[in-house]
């Protein structure tokens, strides 16, 4: 399915992140760039996120494989979480580099993204949606079946592992 190398992902760092945990298992970043790579011909892979200061040795890591971050400021709730909803950037920067890319992978099983990845379709410029639980997406995005791919069956190669 290799396709050309001038194709962009747009990556929903929490929803793939938190879809991943749940499935009991820990994504690894390095891995799933070289995949995105491999299998899709991702030249360049925008990641979604929000900024705690804490973390900027993890940014730091993201960035050398490979990764472009763009990060949205966060705030700490009443409860203690942190909250940092990336959908605004990750629709922008698609349609700010909409004329940059041939085709474009979306990585997210959010509701939100529905009418980034039909205007997408639309216009021949979706490569891929990949979700990253099958079992736990937006009804709103199963319209796109043929073009989605689901992350359950990657854990045995994007699995992280310490060394």
């Amino acid at each position: 399915m290799r396709e050309s190398k001038n194709n962009y992902a747009f990556i929903d760092s929490q929803n793939l992140n938190l879809s991943i945990q749940d499935q009991g298992w820990k994504l690894d970043f390095r891995r799933f760039r070289i995949y995105l790579n491999d299998k899709y011909g991702v030249s360049k892979a925008f990641l979604f996120i929000g900024f705690v200061p804490r973390y900027k040795g993890l940014y730091k890591s993201l960035e050398r494989d490979g990764y472009h971050l763009v990060f949205k400021p966060t705030l700490v709730l009443p409860d203690g979480t942190t909250k940092g909803n990336v959908d605004a950037e990750l629709v922008l920067h698609a349609m700010i580099e909409y004329q940059d890319y041939e085709k474009a992978v979306i990585v997210s099983g959010d509701g939100d993204y529905h009418c980034l990845v039909e205007h997408l379709r639309e216009n021949s410029k979706l490569l891929r949606l990949i979700i990253p639980n099958r079992f736990e997406y937006s009804s709103l995005l199963r319209k796109f079946a043929h073009e989605t791919s689901y992350m359950n069956g990657l854990k045995g190669k994007l699995e992280y592992k310490k060394s």
